[in-house]
């Protein structure tokens, strides 16, 4: 298993990076930063890239949209934007908070969008005309981040009140607060199965819970300052985390340990992406600069597993992907059971040296 590689360097900002997106074609990536432009990147040598301007502030959050004809970007200046990721540039634009908007991400089906913002609340739009449907305001600082699940059914958001919230799209109800981080929370995102999130914030910490059970299953202490940006890898068993530390980390969920670290900002790394395919990953940081990265890890034990399996499934040859997470996430639960019993164990041992001692 090779260390990831970096392929590529763009620099056009003029200032931090705060977000990146790939675009599910595989030929561009789009990105946001403090200099109030939108940039979308041509991962062709020979074209150039295309500079958006339009907000008035700077940009936040951008993503593509699941088909890769529309760009969303939020911004300080409280709007929202809607761009045509071509040579014009044409956008629309709403109002859509009263407070800096932090986050923007679409449904998995294209159709909603949500908002988080520093007045807040996470808020629910149409994608065509933009039409506001409802708000979620149970948090009581800024919202950092919101996120959509796989199945566009629930809702993770982050905030500044320490809390990850997980809503129920339909109900609009807040089915559970997670509490266990003991500073801001800067991010959090769906694992690839939906049955899991993850965030990331100024404790330094990254944690992975069980939304079915509302376990914390996995706490990593691996930056040694603020996390600002997580994303899983498509097969469910990687994720990639950002830190004000200049570092890069790559997880092993399955394994539960570190398995990378990758230097390349100079100056606090703020936002990282994996690819929709996870052959590649983007970053980006204080230092202006975009990094397009090569996951040279991509699959390789994955495929080993599914080849194990497709003999003995025989029946159904073809049912199997390198890209399909819902294969790996049994294998996930198990090891992540198996680390919370190895936790429970070290702590009951734990307990019984600290009564030793007293005794």
């Amino acid at each position: 298993m090779d260390d990831p590689s970096l392929q590529r360097n763009f620099k056009g900002h003029r200032d931090t990076v705060t977000s990146i997106d790939f675009n599910c074609n595989m030929k561009q990536i789009v990105t946001g930063a403090m200099d109030s432009c939108v940039m979308i990147w041509n991962l062709k040598p020979q074209m150039r890239a295309y500079r958006f301007v339009g907000h008035k502030d700077a940009v936040m959050s951008v993503q593509f949209s699941p088909s890769g004809r529309l760009v969303a970007s939020a911004s300080r200046d409280k709007t929202v934007r809607l761009w045509v990721p071509g040579v014009k540039g044409e956008s629309t634009v709403f109002r859509a908070h009263t407070g800096t908007v932090r986050s923007i991400n679409f449904s998995s089906d294209g159709q909603s969008l949500v908002t988080a913002s520093d007045d807040k609340t996470v808020k629910v739009w149409t994608v065509h005309r933009q039409k506001f449907l409802f708000s979620l305001c149970q948090h009581i600082n800024w919202v950092r981040c919101a996120k959509f699940s796989p199945d566009g059914r629930l809702i993770v958001s982050a905030s500044d009140d320490r809390t990850v919230k997980i809503w129920d799209k339909n109900s609009r109800e807040c089915i559970h607060s997670f509490c266990e981080h003991s500073g801001f929370v800067n991010c959090a995102d769906f694992h690839p199965s939906g049955t899991c999130i993850a965030a990331g914030g100024t404790d330094n910490t990254v944690k992975v819970w069980d939304i079915r059970t509302n376990k914390l299953l996995q706490h990593y202490q691996v930056h040694s300052a603020v996390v600002n940006s997580l994303s899983f890898h498509s097969s469910g068993n990687y994720l990639i985390t950002a830190s004000n530390d200049s570092t890069l980390k790559i997880l092993d969920l399955v394994e539960g340990r570190l398995l990378y670290t990758l230097h390349g900002h100079q100056g606090p790394a703020t936002c990282v992406a994996f690819s929709r395919t996870g052959d590649h990953f983007a970053s980006g940081g204080s230092d202006e600069q975009v990094m397009l990265w090569r996951t040279n890890f991509d699959g390789t034990d994955y495929r080993e597993v599914l080849r194990l399996q497709k003999k003995t499934t025989s029946e159904e040859p073809d049912t199997f992907s390198t890209h399909n997470p819902a294969q790996t996430v049994g294998m996930l639960e198990q090891r992540m059971t198996l680390a919370e019993n190895k936790l429970k164990e070290c702590l009951l041992n734990q307990r019984e040296i600290n009564l030793h001692l007293q005794n």
